[in-house]
C-alpha cells in the first residue's frame, strides 16, 4: 500500500521561545498543539490520532493525551527514533489514515535543554538492558566525537575540507538573519567558522548546532478534511525509514541511513532528487548535512564538499536552498531533536510562507530528512517528500 496522496499536512506550528525557564515540558507540548490547531482551524475534539516520542513527559503516550485532554483518540503511536521521530510519525500517521484508523492526527515535540543546561553531548546510559552499554559506556562516548570521526573519515576518503564544511554554517547564517526567533542571527564567514575553537577534530564550535528550548507540532489529515480547510494543501507523497548501526563490525562512517530511506521515498513519490526545489536537512553538525546530501542522491558520494561550497545552499543564490529558517545550526534544536523543525520549514516553503528573502519561488516539491542517535555508531533515518497541490 502506498501513502502517496492519502494524507495531507494541514497544520505546522513552531514555538517562538528558544529559552523557556518558566514553562514545563508538558506546557510546551500543549502550546504547540494549540498553535497547530489554530493554524489548521481545527479543535481539540477533531483529533483522533496522537503521536509523540521520548521528549514527551510522563510514562507513555497516555500521559500527554491526558494532559492535552485528547478524549476522542482511536490511534496512538509513541515510536521513538530520536531526532527523526517526527518524520516517522508523519509517515505512520499517513499510513494510519490510509488504513482508516484515524482521520486527524496530531504530532508534538517539546523540550527544555537550554533551560536545564543539557547540551546533549554526552551519550547517556539508557539502562542496564542497553546491549552495548557494558562495552561503550566505560569509554564515555560523546556525541560530537562520534560525528567528528565521520567527518575525519570523509576527509580522508574524499579530500573534503573544513572550509567546505564551513559553507554549510555560512548558508544557515544567511537564512537565520531573516528569522526573528533564531538564536544566532549574525552572518558568519568561512574564516570565522574554521577559526572558531576546535571542539573535536575536525569539527569546530561553529560546526555544531545550537541547544534550545521550544518545540513544534504538525497535524496530518484525510484528503477530504484537508480540502475542506482554508489552508494550502500539502500532500505527503513519499516516505522512507530505516536504521544504520555497527553492521556486525562492517562499519563505514562515510554514509548514513539516508542512503536507504531516500531512494525508497523518491520511488514512492515517483520523482527524482533533481525535482526537489527545497530541502530541510538535519543539521546537528555540518558533517551531518554533507553526508545526507550525498546519500539522498543530490550529488555523488564524495562530491558533497564541492556541492555545498561557494554558497550553493543559500536561497536565492545557490541551486540547492536548504534550511531556510536557519536550521539547527543557527535557529533552534528543541529537545536536542531537530526533525520536527525540518518538517515545519518545508511546509512553510510549500505554502509560500517562509520569509520573503528566503522563500523559494513557486515551491511545489520539498523534502525533509532527519537522523536520530549518532551517525558514528547507531542511528535512525527518515525521509519525507511533500508536494503542494
Amino acid at each position: 500500500m502506498t501513502i502517496k496522496g492519502k494524507a495531507y499536512i494541514v497544520a505546522a506550528y513552531e514555538h517562538p521561545l528558544r529559552k523557556a525557564p518558566n514553562h514545563s515540558v508538558a506546557q510546551l507540548h500543549a502550546e504547540v498543539a494549540k498553535g497547530a490547531l489554530d493554524d489548521a482551524g481545527l479543535s481539540r475534539t477533531d483529533i483522533d490520532g496522537y503521536f509523540c516520542a521520548g521528549d514527551a513527559p510522563g510514562s507513555n503516550v497516555w500521559s500527554m493525551a491526558n494532559y492535552l485532554n485528547l478524549n476522542k483518540l482511536r490511534h496512538v503511536d509513541s515510536t521513538d527514533m530520536g531526532g527523526c521521530s517526527y518524520l516517522v510519525h508523519v509517515a505512520h500517521a499517513a499510513e494510519a489514515i490510509a488504513a482508516g484508523h484515524c482521520n486527524v492526527a496530531l504530532v508534538t515535540l517539546a523540550g527544555r535543554p537550554n533551560s536545564e543546561g543539557s547540551s546533549g553531548t554526552q551519550v547517556r546510559d539508557r539502562g542496564v538492558n542497553l546491549p552495548d552499554a557494558p562495552y561503550e559506556m566505560p569509554h564515555s562516548p560523546v556525541t560530537i566525537n562520534l560525528y567528528a570521526m565521520a567527518a575525519m573519515r570523509h576527509m580522508y576518503e574524499y579530500g573534503t575540507t573544513s572550509e567546505q564544511l564551513a559553507w554549510i554554517k555560512v548558508a544557515a547564517s544567511h537564512h537565520a538573519q531573516h528569522n526573528p526567533n533564531a538564536m544566532l542571527k549574525n552572518l558568519v564567514t568561512v574564516e570565522e567558522v574554521v577559526n572558531s575553537p576546535m571542539i573535536s577534530d575536525p569539527l569546530h564550535r561553529l560546526d555544531c548546532c545550537v541547544v534550545s528550548d521550544g518545540g513544534g507540532a504538525v497535524i496530518v489529515a484525510r484528503p477530504e478534511i484537508a480540502k475542506s480547510l482554508k489552508r494550502p494543501k500539502v500532500s505527503i507523497i513519499g516516505t522512507g525509514e530505516s536504521t544504520k548501526h555497527q553492521m556486525a563490525g562492517k562499519v563505514d562512517l562515510t554514509y548514513t541511513g539516508a542512503a536507504w530511506t531516500g531512494p525508497r521515498a523518491f520511488e514512492e513519490a515517483g520523482i527524482k532528487p533533481a525535482d526537489i526545489q527545497y530541502a530541510s536537512i538535519y543539521d546537528s553538525f555540518t558533517i551531518t548535512v554533507l553526508l545526507q546530501i550525498e546519500d539522498l542522491g543530490f550529488c555523488k558520494k564524495g562530491e558533497g564538499g564541492k556541492f555545498v561550497a561557494d554558497g550553493n545552499l543559500i536561497s536565492g543564490q545557490g541551486k540547492f536552498p536548504f534550511n531556510t529558517d536557519g536550521g539547527g545550526l543557527c535557529n533552534n534544536h528543541p529537545a536536542n531533536r531537530g526533525g520536527m523543525t525540518k518538517i515545519i520549514e518545508a511546509v512553510r516553503q510549500l505554502r509560500g510562507e517562509s520569509h520573503p528573502k528566503v522563500q523559494v519561488p513557486n515551491c511545489t516539491l520539498a523534502l525533509a530528512h532527519g537522523t536520530g542517535g549518532a551517525i558514528g555508531h547507531r542511528h535512525g533515518s527518515a525521509t519525507l517528500i511533500m508536494e503542494r497541490e
